[in-house]
């Protein structure tokens, strides 16, 4: 699910990139005419505030920042 939300936020992204429009509109007016990429982008910031990215690579840090490498739980 992971990857897939980011292949749209990034294809959003190239769309919202490519238009020319986005240069005589503010910022919140240019994000509400791509609905996909904003959508796309909310929905990336929740998966990682609900803490996919831990799930996903099974990465953490410690107090002082160094990165803890947790083992892969075995599938029986």
């Amino acid at each position: 699910f992971l990857i897939v939300v980011s292949v749209c936020t990034v294809t959003g992204a190239w769309n919202w990139l490519i238009d020319p429009k986005i240069q005589k509109v503010s910022f919140f007016t240019s994000l509400w005419n791509h609905p996909f990429l904003t959508i796309s982008c909310i929905t990336l910031i929740g998966l990682f505030f609900t803490g996919i990215h831990k799930k996903v690579y099974n990465m953490s840090c410690n107090d002082t920042g160094k990165l803890i490498l947790k083992p892969k739980p075995h599938v029986q």
